[in-house]
C-alpha cells in the first residue's frame, strides 16, 4: 500500500509541478510568474511533507519550516511591491 501511495503522489506532483512550470514560462505577466513561482514553492512543500508522512519521519520538519517561510516571505514582498507600484 504505502508503494503504490507514493506512486500516486508522485504522478500527482509531477503533473502539478509541470503544470505550474508551464504558468511560469507563457504567463503574461510578471504577476503571473510570482504566483505559479509561489506554488511550485507550495508543491515542494506538500511534497517533502508527503515523503516525510509516507515514510514516518520528522527529520525534514526543519526544511518544511524554511520553505514555508520562503514563500511567505516571498508573497508578502510581492504584495507590498505591487501595492507601492500602483498594480
Amino acid at each position: 500500500m504505502t508503494t503504490f501511495l507514493a506512486a500516486v503522489l508522485t504522478v500527482l506532483f509531477s503533473v502539478t509541478t509541470l503544470l505550474v512550470l508551464v504558468r511560469l514560462y507563457r504567463g503574461p505577466s510578471l504577476l503571473d510568474r510570482v504566483v505559479a513561482a509561489d506554488m511550485l514553492l507550495a508543491t515542494m512543500v506538500a511534497a517533502v511533507g508527503a515523503e516525510a508522512a509516507v515514510n514516518r519521519h520528522a527529520s525534514t520538519l526543519p526544511v518544511l519550516v524554511v520553505l514555508s517561510l520562503l514563500g511567505f516571505v516571498g508573497s508578502v514582498s510581492l504584495v507590498r511591491f505591487a501595492v507601492r507600484d500602483g498594480a
